[in-house]
C-alpha cells in the first residue's frame, strides 16, 4: 500500500493493470489498496475507460503522511541543512524536523539522530514569503513587478522581468529573468527583492543560453556571458615543492599538478587578465608565466603598477 501510494503521489493517471505490474500484484489487490488509502482519507478518484485506472486527487484535508525509510531520512536531513540555504527557516525547519521524528518508528530515529550536521547560517537571509512569490511568478509564467534598490539608489523605478528559474548558490538564493526594460537577461538576489503584487500577465518563456539555469547563472559569476567556464585561463609555474602550500587557496576549479624540476603546473582562471595577474601574485609564491601571451603582459603590467607604487 506504501509503494502504490508512492506511485500516486507521481500525480499522473495510473492504468489499474500497470499498476499492478509496477506493484507485482495483482489488480485485486490493488482494488483493495486502493479502498484502504480512501479509508485513511486520500482521495483516490477511479478512472473511466477499458482498462480503468486510478488518480490521487487533491483534498482539502491532510491525511496521514507515509514515507518508505529512503524518505523519511531525506526530509529529516534536508529540514536539518535547510538553514545553510539562505532562506530564514531555521526555527521553522526546527520546529517541522522535531514533529517528523516523533512519528518515526525507532530505526529511523535512530539514523536521522545519526545526522550530526552543523549548518552555519549567513549574513543574508531571504524572506520565505518574498521566496514563495518569486518562485509562484516562475511557476506561473507571469511577468514580474518588483522594487530592487541599487546603490544609492533607493528609489528606483519598479522593474518588468519575465522569470524564469530561481537558483540557489552559495547560501543565497537568485532570480534569473529576462529583464523588459533592459532587453537582456539579469540575476537579481532575492534578499533585496521587493514585489510589488501579481501582474496576472502571462509571457511566453525564452531559451536559458545554454538550456542550464544554474551553470548561467554560475557563468555571470565569472564574467562569462554564457558557459560556466572563466573567460580568461592560463599556466604558470611554481616555484613550490609542496603543493600545500598553496592549495589552501585556491579556487576549487583551479588545477594543480607537478611540471619539471620540483615545480607546480597552476592552471587557474579569472573574470579578466588582470584579475588573473593578480590571483596569481596573490599566492606570494615565485612563479614563471607559460602562457598565455594576454596573461603574461597583465603580468608585466601589474609588475610595472607594483614597482610605481613603491
Amino acid at each position: 500500500m506504501l509503494a502504490l501510494l508512492s506511485l500516486l503521489q507521481v500525480h499522473r493517471d495510473w492504468p489499474g493493470d500497470e499498476l499492478a505490474g509496477r506493484l507485482e500484484v495483482s489488480p485485486r489487490t490493488v482494488r483493495r489498496d486502493v479502498d484502504r488509502l480512501r479509508q485513511l482519507g486520500y482521495r483516490v478518484g477511479s478512472l473511466r475507460g477499458p482498462a480503468g485506472g486510478y488518480r490521487l486527487e487533491a483534498g482539502s484535508d491532510l491525511p496521514p503522511l507515509l514515507f518508505d525509510d529512503d524518505q523519511a531520512v531525506a526530509i529529516a536531513l534536508a529540514l536539518a541543512v535547510a538553514p545553510a540555504s539562505g532562506a530564514d527557516i531555521a526555527e521553522s525547519a526546527a520546529r517541522a524536523l522535531a514533529t517528523v521524528r516523533q512519528v518515526m518508528p525507532a530505526r529511523l530515529r535512530h539514523r536521522v539522530d545519526a545526522i550530526d550536521a552543523i549548518a552555519p547560517v549567513g549574513p543574508v537571509r531571504v524572506d520565505p514569503e518574498v521566496l514563495v512569490a518569486v518562485s509562484e511568478a516562475v511557476h506561473l509564467g507571469e511577468v514580474f513587478r518588483f522594487h530592487f534598490p541599487s546603490g544609492s539608489d533607493v528609489a528606483a523605478p519598479a522593474r518588468r522581468v519575465e522569470p524564469h528559474a530561481v537558483v540557489a548558490r552559495n547560501g543565497r538564493w537568485y532570480l534569473l529573468a529576462w529583464d523588459l526594460d533592459r532587453a537582456d537577461w539579469r540575476t537579481y538576489r532575492v534578499d533585496r527583492i521587493a514585489p510589488s503584487g501579481r501582474t496576472r500577465l502571462r509571457f511566453a518563456p525564452r531559451a536559458i543560453p545554454g538550456d542550464d539555469a544554474a551553470a548561467f547563472v554560475a557563468a555571470r559569476f565569472k564574467g562569462s556571458d554564457r558557459d560556466d567556464v572563466w573567460p580568461c585561463t592560463g599556466s604558470v609555474l611554481l616555484s613550490v615543492a609542496d603543493a600545500h602550500v598553496v592549495t589552501p587557496y585556491l579556487p576549487d576549479d583551479a588545477e594543480l599538478e607537478d611540471g619539471d624540476t620540483g615545480r607546480r603546473r597552476l592552471t587557474i582562471g579569472s573574470w579578466s587578465w588582470d584579475g588573473l595577474a593578480g590571483r596569481i601574485a596573490g599566492l606570494t609564491v615565485d612563479f614563471e608565466v607559460e602562457g598565455p601571451a594576454p596573461l603574461r603582459d597583465a603580468v608585466g603590467a601589474l609588475a610595472d603598477r607594483l614597482t610605481a607604487a613603491t
